[in-house]
C-alpha cells in the first residue's frame, strides 16, 4: 500500500502511524506542508490518507496561516473519498473531514490535553475493526474542537470530556480527535510548544501538566491503534 501523509507542524508529527507504515513496509508520501511540501497533484496511487492535526481549525485562512490551505485539503479529501481511498484524520484532519462531508466543526464541551480514557458506543462495540478496545482505554488528547457529525456518521468512542472522539464517516473512512499515535517524542515537541497554554489551564479539569504527560503510558494506545490499521487495511486491499 501507498501511505501519504499531510502534516502540518513539526510537533504534530504522525508517531505511531509512521511506525506502523513502515513496519508493515508500506510505501509513505509525504506532504509536510509547514515546509513548503505541496499537496498531491494526482491521488490515484495513494491508498490510505493520512491527515495530521494542528494548531489551525478548518476556518483557517491563509492570510491566518500561509501554509495551510483548508480548501485544497478538504478538496482533496473528497476527491479520495469518491473513489473509495481509505482516509484517516486526527483531530485537525478529524474535522477537515468531516466538512468534506458538509458536517461544520464545532466546539468540544471541554479542553482535553492529556492521556484520559474513551469509551465505546454500542456502534463501537459491535464494530469489527473496534473489538479489541477496551471500554475506558487510555488514549491521547490535546484539542478545543471537535469534527461535525452527518446524519450516516457513527460515533465509535466518547470521553467524559468530549462526545466525539472516534467517528467512522464511510467504510474506510475514520475521524480520531484522539490522539492514538501520541509517543514520547511527539509529547515532549508539544510541551516545549505549548508551555504557556499549559500554564494558563493548569486548573482546568482535563488539562495535564508536563510531568504528568512525560509519566503517560502511549505504547499501549499505540498497539491498538497498530491493530485497527491492520484491519482497516486488510478489509481495504481485498474490496
Amino acid at each position: 500500500m501507498h501511505i501519504h501523509f499531510i502534516i502540518h507542524e513539526v510537533f504534530e508529527g504522525p508517531g505511531a502511524f509512521l511506525t506502523w507504515a513502515k513496519m508493515r513496509g508500506h510505501s509513505i508520501g509525504y506532504s509536510r506542508v509547514y515546509k513548503g511540501e505541496p499537496l498531491p497533484l494526482s491521488f490515484e496511487q495513494i491508498d490510505l490518507l493520512i491527515v495530521m492535526g494542528g494548531p489551525q481549525s478548518p476556518s483557517t485562512t491563509i492570510e491566518m496561516c500561509p501554509h495551510f490551505d483548508g480548501a485544497a485539503e478538504i478538496a482533496l479529501i473528497k476527491k479520495c473519498i469518491d473513489v473509495n481511498k481509505a482516509v484517516i484524520g486526527v483531530c485537525l484532519g478529524a474535522q477537515l473531514i468531516g466538512e468534506a462531508y458538509g458536517a461544520r466543526c464545532e466546539k468540544s464541551s471541554e479542553k482535553e490535553i492529556g492521556g484520559f480514557p474513551v469509551f465505546l458506543t454500542e456502534e463501537g462495540k459491535d464494530h469489527r475493526f473496534f473489538s479489541h478496545f477496551d471500554n475506558g482505554c487510555m488514549v491521547g488528547h490535546w484539542h478545543n474542537d471537535m469534527p461535525g457529525l452527518t446524519e450516516k456518521s457513527q460515533v465509535i468512542a466518547y470521553s467524559e470530556g468530549c462526545p466525539r472522539q472516534i467517528i467512522q464517516y464511510g467504510t474506510f473512512v475514520y475521524g480520531f480527535q484522539c490522539h492514538m499515535e501520541f509517543t514520547h517524542e511527539l509529547v515532549e515537541l508539544l510541551i516545549e510548544h505549548s508551555e504557556a497554554e499549559l500554564r494558563e489551564d493548569k486548573e482546568r479539569k482535563f488539562v495535564q501538566q508536563p510531568d504528568v504527560l512525560r509519566n503517560n503510558d502511549y505504547t499501549t494506545m499505540n498497539d491498538k491503534l497498530y491493530v485497527f490499521l491492520d484491519l482497516l487495511t486488510k478489509e481495504y486491499l481485498h474490496q
